[in-house]
Order: structure tokens, then C-alpha cells, then sequence
């Protein structure tokens, strides 16, 4: 007799603005236990960026011109890694096109560079990554329908405020009530 009654979450249609949990068992390496913000999903396909994939690399690593600057850089995914990407909160200073609320995708990397050399952000305020996750068309919904990935609302703060090892567990809760402990 099976005492344990797990609860699957009714499918969600995936959308922009939202986090993908994987299950925990799925058996992609490149997603183990990730948590993926979506930043695009359309008739074309969806693009999203690992939240808590860290990296050993600093934007002063990949950009010699900020050479200084020790801004992490995580692992957005496994499609083009020889890419950077950010979001973050700064609309004003860096432009972007809008996710949600208080989370931005995108924007002018001289702007970037010069918030950088004038140490004129917050630390949590920007995100970087190299790479991003990408399915192409019904990819990511078969997927859903196979129960590889759980879909809820994301929030600015599981985006920037969380740290990284706790992103996954802080995640969880916003499936709903029968996943808060």
C-alpha cells in the first residue's frame, strides 16, 4: 500500500513571466533541479534563463573593459553559450522590454558598461547569463504534458533576491497551498 499521495499540479499553459520547476526526477542533465524564468513565449517557440545554474566566471572574465567588475555569471542554458544576456530592475538606466513587474529582459550593454565603471546599481539588480534554455514550437508544452516541468508565477524576488542554492526550495511554495511546508 502506497501511504504517500503526491499531487500533480493541473497543467499550465506556459506563458512569459513565468518559472518553469523541473521535476525532480527528470533525467536531463542540463536541468537537473533547475528553475527557469521564462522571458518569451509565443507561437515560435520560448526562451528562458536558468536562475540557479552558478558559474565560475565574473563579468570582468568575459569583458576585458570591466576587467574589475566581479558581477556573477550564471548559466542560462544550454543554447548559444557563447552569448550574454541580462535582466534586471534598472528600465531607466539599461531600457530592456518588460517581463513582469520589477524584472526586465534586455537592454543597451554601453549602458551595462557604464553602470559597471560608476558602481551606480545595487548588487541585486542585475543578472547576467551566458547562454539561455530554448524550445522551439509545442516543445515545452509536450514536455508539461509529460510532467517533466511544473509551472507557476515567478516573482522579482525568487528572479534577484533569492540566492542561487536557494531558488529551487523557494520556488516550490509558489506552486500553492498543497506545496508549502
Amino acid at each position: 500500500m502506497n501511504d504517500f499521495n503526491f499531487k500533480t499540479p493541473p497543467y499550465k499553459e506556459p506563458a512569459t513571466g513565468q518559472l518553469l520547476i523541473a521535476e525532480p526526477f527528470l533525467k536531463d542533465g542540463n536541468f537537473v533541479r533547475t528553475v527557469i524564468f521564462i522571458c518569451e513565449h509565443s507561437d515560435d517557440g520560448t526562451i528562458g534563463f536558468v536562475l540557479n545554474h552558478d558559474t565560475d566566471l565574473r563579468l570582468g572574465d568575459i569583458l576585458v573593459e570591466l576587467s574589475a567588475s566581479q558581477e556573477p555569471i550564471y548559466q542560462g542554458g544550454p543554447v548559444q553559450n557563447d552569448t550574454l544576456h541580462m535582466l534586471h530592475r534598472l528600465p531607466d538606466k539599461l531600457e530592456g522590454k518588460k517581463i513582469i513587474d520589477d524584472v526586465h529582459w534586455g537592454g543597451s550593454f554601453d549602458a551595462l558598461q557604464d553602470a559597471v565603471l560608476m558602481h551606480d546599481y545595487a548588487p541585486n539588480s542585475i543578472k547576467l547569463f551566458l547562454g539561455y534554455a530554448g524550445w522551439a514550437t509545442g516543445q515545452l508544452q509536450a514536455e508539461i504534458a509529460e510532467g517533466s516541468w511544473l509551472v507557476t508565477d515567478a516573482t522579482p524576488e525568487i528572479v534577484f533576491d533569492t540566492p542561487t542554492q536557494e531558488i529551487s526550495k523557494q520556488a516550490i511554495p509558489l506552486l500553492g497551498e498543497d506545496y508549502r511546508h
